[in-house]
């Protein structure tokens, strides 16, 4: 069977389903490509402003982001195992932890954060774009203008979604080297205005009441930034899924944690560019109404506003299309009657709605930070699970029983109770609750317990133990199938011999897979 990859312009056919050997030519390269071609655009600059918009100088703002940045590439990169072993995407995979049914909860993590990201990326590149032409051109800068831009860059986006996995890693090799020069030219531009004393709000001048602010800010910025990795925890298994399985697992999780790492590039441009702005043109990082892409274009030299809008145009789209290609794809299956390109127009629609919605309708900067809180109080658990499943079974998972959902069927190794592993949703549910009650971003979003600690968030921290905690707790004192552990058994767990409910409804009657034959870890 040949193993030569389609066409850039044909259109994807597969859905969740497992991919086929045979259609298992992406390698790890590939892989750190999407993911950090995905990240290394103009919206994670934004991202990488949130530090001084929180009042921190440049250096506090430059260790909150290192923070951010480890933290959440540690954090993510264990997550793209799932792809190779499995061939599907991590929301199916996790069908394996809590339940045919209970995997919906990837699929709503994977729209909330394709909303958010795909939002921030037609944002801040449409503000780029208009801003940018208003500069060269004198276009006017009202709403219209920004609709437009809006309309006709979300529509570029959708459209390479559409193609679906090979045109998107085409997109995104082709943004990870562009992108990259037009920022290092950024250096070149900015390198006399740069100045790395800059103090922030927090100095020894100030009162008290701003002093005891500074922790709260610094967690609460590093937060911001940690979101931008965790946001990739569901959608690293839509590209790893077409790395062969026979891959070196380090090699596979080593090319999600450097793709992280190299995101320091945008998000220092960011930090940089930020601290500018708060210098010489102050006005735009005003708390109350920010501004940090027309602040950008106000300090920066003539030359450089068309790198500027090329950065918006390249990066915005491969992080929209990283940001939506996924959830089209999940959702197809959610929806049995959608196609995957259905499916995905349809996110994409909402997605656009919610665009215009949160730009002229809400405030935009705290529109973007309570997303990017949920996204950490809820995928970060779910996270945590799904991690700590993968080690209790040792790798090992029944790819047939997998896609049992996919396929409307009943039964198999994950059936559990009705569709649902109660242990791993309720270690989930309890944790995603704890993290969104204790969060605590200054002038953002505070939880009824935010001010427990202080006032600094420890919703992270809190939410990743209590998953891990309370989820290998539950597989201890209510221990699950043996079956669902393959042929060398459970590590940290128990389990109990209990029969496995025959797989049941359309195309059902093949015999379970048997422990030998499925793919191993």
């Amino acid at each position: 069977m040949s193993s030569t990859p389609p066409s850039l312009t044909e259109v994807e056919t597969h859905g969740v389903d497992r991919i086929p050997d045979a259609d298992r030519t992406a390698t790890p390269l590939d892989l750190f490509r999407l993911a950090f071609g995905g990240a290394n655009t103009f919206s994670t600059c934004v991202l990488g402003a949130f530090p001084i918009l929180f009042g921190l100088s440049f250096r506090q703002g430059l260790a909150a982001t290192l923070l951010g940045v480890v933290a959440g590439a540690l954090i993510l990169c264990p997550m793209a195992v799932f792809g190779p072993v499995n061939g599907t995407n991590n929301a199916v995979s996790s069908s394996a932890h809590l339940g045919v049914h209970g995997r919906v909860v990837g699929s709503f993590l994977s729209l909330l954060t394709a909303v958010a990201f795909f939002s921030i990326s037609v944002w801040s590149s449409g503000d780029a774009l208009v801003g940018g032409a208003h500069r060269l051109f004198g276009l006017s800068r009202g709403n219209l203008s920004y609709v437009v831009a809006y309309a006709l860059f979300a529509g570029l986006v959708l459209a390479v979604c559409v193609y679906g996995f090979r045109f998107m890693l085409f997109v995104n090799k082709v943004a990870v080297i562009s992108a990259s020069l037009l920022f290092v030219l950024g250096a070149v531009a900015f390198a006399g205005d740069f100045d790395p004393s800059y103090a922030g709000v927090f100095t020894d001048s100030a009162d008290a009441a701003t002093q005891s602010l500074f922790w709260p800010s610094f967690i609460g910025a590093a937060l911001i930034v940690l979101s931008n990795p965790v946001s990739f925890g569901a959608f690293l298994g839509d590209w790893s899924r077409y790395i062969p399985a026979s891959t070196p697992r380090r090699k596979v999780v080593g090319a999600a944690f450097l793709s992280q790492i190299a995101t320091l590039l945008p998000f220092l441009f960011g930090l940089s560019t930020a601290s500018i702005i708060a210098d010489k043109a102050p006005e735009y990082v005003d708390p109350a109404a920010p501004d940090f892409v027309g602040g950008l274009l106000a300090v920066s030299p003539g030359w450089y506003f068309l790198p500027v809008c090329l950065i918006a145009l390249i990066g915005g789209m491969s992080t929209g299309t990283t940001a939506l290609y996924g959830t089209g794809l999940d959702f197809s299956s959610v929806f049995p009657r959608l196609s995957r390109v259905q499916a995905t127009v349809l996110v994409g629609a909402l997605a656009i709605a919610f665009i215009f919605i949160g730009r002229f309708a809400l405030d935009l900067v705290q529109s973007i930070s309570t997303f990017a809180t949920m996204i950490i109080t809820c995928t970060t658990p779910w996270m945590v699970v799904m991690m700590l499943g993968f080690w209790t079974r040792r790798g090992w998972y029944d790819p047939d029983a997998l896609q049992v959902f996919n396929r409307r069927q009943r039964g198999g190794r994950y059936w559990f109770a009705h569709g649902w592993n109660w242990r791993g949703m309720t270690a989930w549910w309890v944790s995603a609750l704890l993290g969104v009650l204790f969060t605590n971003i200054p002038g953002q979003f505070v939880g009824p317990f935010g001010d427990l600690a202080n006032g600094v968030d420890i919703s992270l921290p809190l939410s990743m133990a209590v998953a891990a905690v309370l989820f290998l707790a539950l597989l201890r004192l209510f221990p699950e199938p043996r079956a669902v552990y393959g042929p060398e058994g459970a590590r940290l767990a128990r389990t109990v011999d209990s029969p496995v409910p025959p797989i049941t409804g359309p195309g059902a009657g093949a015999p379970l897979s048997d422990p030998s034959a499925t793919l191993r870890a």
